[in-house]
């Protein structure tokens, strides 16, 4: 896809496409040891891509930029769940912007209809890899019920299903 080279994008572990556009130079402490204020990146799923379940020890926020919507579907700590969608059809229901709480499992995948989705996500305190934690069908299984309301097939937007 042009939108890849263009933005000069790599594969990303969770799936899709990213290139982090921002490290802030200043260092907040966090438990888990110094890390970088804030943090930003490009993010493009493309139709059939998905985001893999994760969660992070950082809220991260979701800023809409191109393409067609994109659903966010989350589990929060205490097992509620809900999707947003991301996009510029506000009277329809989309969103510009909304914000993953940290200790929150979210996965993302475009919208029905949507050839391909660019986003910013912002992280704060920054990202780093050992906040990071990928989910598999194990973790998430006590949520089956929910999830499956959620978005169908839960299973396909873990890292091994």
């Amino acid at each position: 896809m042009h939108l890849i080279e263009r933005l000069q994008l790599s594969p990303h572990p969770e799936g899709g496409h990213f290139r982090e556009t921002y490290r802030a130079s200043q260092t907040v402490q966090t438990p888990r040891g110094p890390r970088p204020a804030s943090t930003a990146i490009l993010f493009l799923l493309r139709a059939g891509e998905r985001s893999h379940w994760h969660r992070l020890h950082s809220d991260e926020a979701w800023h809409f930029h191109a393409g067609g919507g994109l659903l966010v579907h989350e589990i929060s700590p205490s097992g509620l769940t809900q999707t947003t969608p991301l996009g510029i059809e506000i009277s329809r229901g989309e969103h510009p912007q909304h914000v993953v709480p940290a200790g929150h499992w979210f996965a993302a995948e475009p919208a029905r209809g949507s050839a391909w989705s660019l986003v910013s996500c912002t992280v704060a305190p920054g990202f780093d890899f050992a906040d990071f934690e990928l989910a598999d069908a194990n973790q998430l299984a006590a949520h089956d019920a929910a999830l499956t309301q959620l978005c169908g097939d839960w299973r396909q937007f873990c890292s091994q299903h």
